[in-house]
C-alpha cells in the first residue's frame, strides 16, 4: 500500500450509524460509506460523481482519478474498501484501505505507521530498561564501578529472621571437641533449684540444734 498523506491519516478514528447495521450488504456497504458526515469519504472521488448524476458503478472502469471499491465481503460482520487512484483501466494505484467490522468504519493502517509504531514501543521499552539498569549502577573513587540490587538488602534483612526460624541445635565451644547439643550444655550451665535449696536448709537445721543442746551434751563443764 502507498504511503498516505498526513491529511489523511485516521487511524485515530472511526464512524458508526446504528440505523444501518441491519440492513448491511454487499449491495449497500458503498452507500453507507459514502455518507457524508463520515471522516473518511472524499466527495470529490467518482463516486460521488456517479451517484450525483444517478449512473450505474460501472462507469467507474471508465474513468479517473480517485474512487472507492467494495474489495472483501464477508457479510454481515466484515467489509473491506479500498480507496484508489485510477490512471486508465489497467492501472490503478492504491490509497489507502478501510475496514468495516459491525458497522463501525476503521482506517486500515499502512506498513509505514506500523513499522513506525513499532520502533516507537521498542524505544521506549528500552529507554526504559536502560534507566532501570542506571538506577542499580554505584560508584566510589576508591571502589569503582559496582552492581547494587535490591535483591542483596532484601537477603541482608532476611538472615537474622532465618537464623530466629531455625536455630542451631549443637554447639561448638572449642575447635578441638566434639558439638555439644544445645540442651545439653544448658542443663550442665544450670544449677538444680530444689538442690541447693534444700541442701541450704539441712545446714540451718543443724546449726539451730547445736545451738540448744545444753553444754553436758556437748562435753562442755560450767
Amino acid at each position: 500500500m502507498a504511503a498516505m498523506d498526513i491529511q489523511d491519516n485516521l487511524l485515530g478514528n472511526s464512524w458508526v450509524d446504528s440505523s444501518w447495521i441491519p440492513i448491511l450488504n454487499s449491495g449497500s456497504i458503498l452507500d453507507y460509506f459514502s455518507e457524508r458526515s463520515k471522516p473518511f469519504y472524499d466527495r470529490t472521488c467518482n463516486n460521488e460523481v456517479v451517484k450525483m448524476q444517478r449512473l450505474t458503478l460501472e462507469l467507474l472502469n471508465q474513468m479517473v482519478e480517485v474512487e472507492y471499491i467494495l474489495l472483501h465481503a464477508q457479510e454481515p460482520i466484515l467489509f473491506i474498501i479500498s480507496k484508489q487512484q485510477q490512471q486508465c483501466p489497467a492501472q490503478v494505484i492504491p490509497l489507502a484501505d478501510y475496514y468495516i467490522i459491525a458497522g463501525v468504519i476503521y482506517q486500515a493502517p499502512d506498513l509505514g505507521s506500523v513499522i513506525n509504531s513499532r520502533k516507537k514501543l521498542a524505544g521506549h521499552g528500552g529507554a526504559s530498561a536502560f534507566d532501570e539498569a542506571m538506577s542499580w549502577c554505584r560508584y566510589h573513587p576508591s571502589k569503582g564501578y559496582w552492581w547494587h540490587f535490591k535483591d542483596d538488602e532484601d537477603q541482608k534483612e532476611e538472615e537474622p529472621n532465618f537464623r530466629e526460624k531455625f536455630p542451631s541445635k549443637f554447639v561448638q565451644q572449642k575447635s578441638e571437641e566434639k558439638p555439644v547439643p544445645v540442651d545439653q550444655t544448658k542443663k550442665e550451665a544450670e544449677p538444680i533449684p530444689e538442690t541447693v535449696k534444700s541442701e541450704d536448709m539441712e545446714t540451718t537445721k543443724n546449726v539451730q540444734q547445736t545451738a540448744l543442746k545444753p553444754p553436758k551434751e556437748l562435753g562442755l563443764q560450767a
